[in-house]
């Protein structure tokens, strides 16, 4: 192993070996992706993504990263509300970069969308092919989890964003009580691997998914981590009674 392990579900891996491991998964979930989270979640995730987007507030002339973005869910939501901003201020178009890992989940991402606001390209959110300061808002939904270094993907989130520019990551994290811990960690252990053996025909993905998210750290210890990157004024609001949540900030 070449430095401290890196965490693939609940394996510890070589931290060189992990992107790899990850690629591996998201090749074999790309084409049912969307259709899983909507299984997975019973639509759920569409009104977290909503929320998200609502709190971003796109606007004409931002450029916008949306980082893990594979099949371009979140992007595509961007541009139209960019648009609909544009219509009623006017302005230039807004501009939303999708980089993903996985050359599989973009071929998707471009397979769906038509939006002409929307690139794409294939980088790892720890070294984004991106120059400094070069956009106004950066999005990461349901992606930073599977990055081997998280530290290193924030510090690249800041990086890339001008001063002011405003950090927004959802992800699953810990629900608030004990209760919905319990019947969340039995749905996921027990219904999420066999909905992904049956609609997907690959249980291990899809427990690996599910181990990624008890490995991911909580609500609390992510914040800390997000304002040690640079960020100010960080924030979290939770969905669905923690399920998930979304953690905000401002690049200092």
């Amino acid at each position: 192993m070449t430095g401290p392990a890196a965490s693939f579900g609940f394996q510890d891996v070589d931290p060189q070996a992990k992107p790899g491991l990850v690629r591996g998964v998201f090749d074999r979930v790309a084409r049912r992706y969307d259709l899983m989270n909507d299984l997975m979640s019973g639509g759920v995730h569409r009104l977290w993504k909503d929320a998200t987007v609502a709190r971003l507030n796109p606007q004409p002339g931002e450029t916008v990263i949306d980082c893990a973005g594979g099949t371009g869910d979140i992007a595509r939501r961007v541009a139209r509300m960019a648009r609909r901003a544009q219509l009623r201020r006017g302005g230039p178009d807004a501009k939303v970069v999708v980089v993903d890992y996985n050359a599989e989940m973009i071929a998707q991402g471009r397979e769906r969308s038509f939006e002409p606001e929307i690139a794409w390209a294939v980088g790892d959110a720890q070294a984004l092919p991106l120059p400094d300061a070069c956009a106004q808002a950066y999005v990461i939904a349901f992606g930073i989890r599977n990055v081997t270094d998280i530290s290193a993907a924030l510090r690249e989130a800041r990086r890339v964003l001008q001063p002011g520019g405003r950090f927004l990551c959802l992800e699953f994290s810990r629900p608030t009580t004990e209760a919905l811990r319990r019947a969340y960690d039995a749905y996921s252990f027990k219904v999420i691997p066999e909905i992904g053996a049956r609609v997907a025909g690959d249980r291990a993905s899809y427990q690996y998914l599910v181990e990624s998210i008890r490995r991911f750290p909580d609500q609390s210890r992510f914040a800390a981590m997000i304002a040690e990157a640079g960020f100010s004024l960080v924030g979290v609001t939770n969905f669905s009674g923690g399920v998930a949540a979304l953690h905000t900030g401002r690049a200092i």
